[in-house]
């Protein structure tokens, strides 16, 4: 595992020209914060299931374009996969946090801040603690930690997520939430997760992640007008380019991302929408052309590097597989242009066949 993931994570930042001291001492930390499965064989399969990738890979890697043409790589890591126990991979993600902490001078007391919310000693759930970094051309990265609003159980997630909210100061901001989202929580809206920006960032972030089953491109756009002065037909237009035509998401779910800064203690300052694509389309041929076409609808439409990027993760030919690009997203913000990032899958353990469709053809569309 380690060498498959060193491997990848070394080929896209080449392919995205990020040459930086702080992206080789990313690619020289990444075993560590594996932890022990970075050097399992990939023939003796998962050691546990992984909620990060679908064939259970436990790490996630993508590309970020924006309009001004200056892509981020982003690494996602589940540093406590094979853990005996959920508590046990959250003390495993605390450790990874702290190696990153100390090697870019990062500040984690905001997670420590939250922990008796998303870290209890009884856990539960399908993850305790993902770390990420967001790798960048110049400067050291931003580090990203994901937590289970489930932690204590599913029933208590809204009342975790909203003392949360309100330690960070955004307490203000539950009460339009769920009045907003009335008509799609909690029967077909999950809190997935609820995320941290550390350390290196112009702005951090509170984020909180939705998913919506059985959306349709209607309702995503009524959840894009949760985002002041927004302009949520762009993102109908954008789901339903990645979705091939989809009218509603009755197989893997659209996941919302609503971020909070201080510029606004009430209101969201970001949306972001990210669509399933392996879900909806045949294979990944499908999906890159996609891609493509909302990286041209949106201003960062750097094609050539979205193939080197393909081509840095796998010498395999993209119709004979799908879910190698697992998720397109649209990212929008009160402070700056939007971005698409592509989100893309080690498959360190399998490559799923393609679906057995005609290549134009969405699993969504009629639905």
């Amino acid at each position: 595992m380690r060498e498959h993931l060193t491997g990848q994570l070394q080929r896209l930042l080449d392919a995205a020209d990020v040459t930086s001291s702080w992206a080789r001492d990313a690619v020289r930390l990444l075993p560590a914060l594996l932890g022990p499965v970075a050097g399992r064989p990939l023939g003796a399969g998962p050691p546990s299931p992984s909620f990060v990738s679908d064939d259970h890979s436990p790490a996630e890697l993508s590309v970020s374009f924006a309009s001004d043409g200056v892509p981020t790589v982003r690494v996602l890591v589940e540093p406590g996969c094979g853990a005996r126990t959920v508590a046990d991979s959250g003390r495993a993600g605390l450790r990874a946090l702290h190696r990153m902490a100390s090697c870019w001078n990062v500040d984690a007391e905001p997670v420590a801040r939250v922990k008796d919310l998303f870290l209890p000693a009884a856990a539960r759930g399908p993850f305790s603690l993902w770390c990420a970094l967001d790798l960048r051309r110049s400067g050291p990265p931003g580090v990203k930690v994901y937590l289970n609003p489930e932690a204590h159980s599913g029933d208590r997630a809204a009342e975790v997520v909203e003392e949360a909210l309100t330690r960070f100061g955004f307490g203000p901001a539950w009460p339009a939430l769920t009045a907003r989202a009335a008509s799609w929580c909690p029967d077909r809206g999950r809190l997935l997760f609820f995320a941290l920006d550390l350390g290196h960032w112009q702005e951090p972030r509170v984020k909180l992640y939705i998913a919506h089953q059985g959306f349709s491109v209607e309702e995503a756009e009524a959840v894009a007008g949760l985002l002041p002065g927004g302009t949520p037909q762009r993102v109908g237009d954008f789901c339903r380019t990645v979705g091939g035509g989809a009218r509603r998401f009755d197989r893997l779910p659209l996941v919302s991302c609503l971020s909070f800064t201080r510029r606004d203690r009430e209101r969201p300052s970001g949306h972001t929408l990210h669509v399933p694509v392996r879900d909806y389309a045949r294979d990944d041929c499908v999906a890159r052309d996609r891609a493509a076409a909302v990286l041209g609808a949106h201003g960062g439409g750097d094609t050539a590097l979205l193939d080197k990027a393909l081509a840095a993760m796998t010498p395999r030919r993209l119709s004979d597989g799908v879910g190698l690009i697992s998720y397109v997203s649209l990212a929008r913000s009160t402070a700056g242009p939007p971005r698409v990032t592509v989100y893309l899958s080690p498959e360190a353990y399998a490559i799923h066949p393609p679906h057995d469709l005609p290549r134009d053809t969405a699993l969504g569309e009629g639905a």
